[in-house]
């Protein structure tokens, strides 16, 4: 069967005639009441958005858009432009061992005790060119 000719369901009729004598009585490209999109967007959770949207001459995009949500604009405002990330404060150190072994066979040996940390990483670069 053709699109053409299947029947309007008669919620939708009434509201083709409460758009087509709105229409009539304001100038062209007048925005639509609020009440008449609401009204629309209730037919076409019932039957559809192409069923509402082309017989009340509609935007289809929109009606689909207002079904759908809030728009990609609002979501996007509400994102973050700056995020600061804090790191907990490192837990105290109760003691540590820390043993290094060179590819020539020294070895340290380094029992931590206090409670900072300390850069391990300057220490073995500092014994490696002191032994190289």
């Amino acid at each position: 069967m053709n699109r053409k000719n299947i029947p309007v369901p008669e919620p939708i009729a009434r509201l083709q005639r409460q758009l087509e004598q709105l229409r009539n009585s304001r100038p062209a490209r007048t925005r639509l009441p609020e009440s008449l999109w609401q009204a629309a967007e209730e037919l076409a959770r019932q039957h559809g958005v192409y069923a509402v949207a082309h017989p009340l001459r509609l935007d289809y995009t929109r009606l689909k858009n207002r079904l759908s949500g809030p728009t990609n604009l609002r979501r996007k405002s509400s994102r973050a432009s700056f995020v600061e990330l804090v790191a907990p404060p490192p837990a105290p150190l109760g003691g540590c061992t820390i043993e290094f072994e060179s590819l020539r066979g020294g070895k340290m040996r380094i029992q931590w005790k206090a409670p900072t940390a300390l850069d391990w990483a300057g220490l073995l670069r500092a014994w490696r060119e002191a032994e190289g």
